[in-house]
């Protein structure tokens, strides 16, 4: 087993390597534990790069609504890859070391790309309600340039919104114990850990969260307030259904990746629940980027006839390759 490396400073002695716990001292389940979630992994990556491919290759697609999908879909990649490898490389060689500095760069990445999801679905939330409700104004309000301005501004915001905690939380000093009871670096684990004063680190990262998370959570609510509205007003069932199916996929992604969310952190600390923590956050932090490439081409006409139409081109190509 790798010792944990200690630095002395005069009485006080400097953690400079973490463990995490993980799933528990049950060797038995790791290996399935390790299949499972490379399962997972690999179709998660494999998933999410089909969407991209199709957005970028189907003329049809070259929309705000597929341009934003697009973006989640990378962001989604990037999401599950902050977390799972480092937790197949724990479950496959038993190492569950992770430097304190590496374990804080895990969770700026998991913590900016979380930041940039909230955005990116807001986005994707006010692009429906122009869609259905403003549907004259469409065209001219959601045009190329508006979509690459607001990806890009969400992705700098997202990354932003995390780095002044970030940094003080580096600054921090953990003195032990070193454990960290969950399989990846997220705040309240590593703060716990630290023998110096967290209070304005905790302030900060409240502030950083309720900026970033709290506005785009209400802009989405909002939109969908909106839609749903003016969708229970259209008279004919048809087209009621018809405007529906339009944001039905984005609507259950939002619900999902909030719900979980929320439940994650508002879950108690206490010893009986930390379990039930863990699980709402392999919903949010693993299965999420699982699910959405699931959920927009089950639900989606336009993802399902693009998907239909590439397989079609590759069995073709392939055939005529071979003749």
């Amino acid at each position: 087993m790798k010792l944990t490396t200690n630095i002395h400073k005069g009485n006080q002695t400097t953690i400079t390597e973490f463990i995490l716990l993980g799933f528990g001292d049950f060797p038995q389940i790791h290996i399935l534990l390790f299949l499972l979630f490379l399962v997972i992994y690999i179709v998660t990556v494999a998933g999410n790069i089909l969407i991209i491919a199709l957005v970028v290759t189907d003329q049809h697609l070259h929309t705000p609504m597929y341009f934003f999908l697009g973006n989640l879909s990378c962001l989604e990649i990037c999401y599950t890859s902050t977390i799972l490898p480092r937790v197949l490389a724990g479950l496959l060689t038993g190492d569950r070391s992770i430097s304190v500095m590496g374990c804080i760069t895990q969770f700026y990445f998991f913590g900016s790309l979380a930041g940039t999801e909230c955005l990116l679905l807001s986005a994707m939330s006010y692009d429906r309600y122009l869609a259905i409700c403003k549907p004259l104004h469409y065209a001219a309000r959601m045009n190329g340039r508006l979509c690459l301005q607001l990806v890009v501004g969400l992705w700098i915001g997202g990354f932003m919104s995390v780095s002044i905690f970030i940094f003080m939380l580096s600054r921090l000093t953990f003195c032990g114990p070193n454990e960290i009871d969950h399989f990846f670096c997220d705040f309240h684990p590593i703060t716990k850990l630290s023998c110096t004063d967290t209070h304005m680190v905790e302030v900060a990262g409240l502030i950083s969260c309720s900026v970033f998370t709290l506005p785009p959570c209400l802009l989405t609510l909002t939109s969908y307030v909106c839609i749903i509205s003016n969708i229970l007003r259209i008279p004919s069932t048809t087209a009621r259904q018809k405007a529906f199916s339009t944001c039905s996929s984005h609507l259950i992604v939002v619900t999902v990746f909030y719900g979980t969310l929320i439940m994650v952190y508002l879950v108690s600390e206490s010893d009986a629940l930390r379990d039930l923590n863990k699980v709402f956050s392999v919903f949010y932090g693993v299965l999420t980027p699982l699910f959405n490439p699931l959920i927009y081409s089950l639900r989606n006409k336009e993802v399902k006839k693009a998907l239909r139409k590439a397989l079609l081109r590759s069995f073709l190509f392939f055939r005529n390759s071979k003749c």
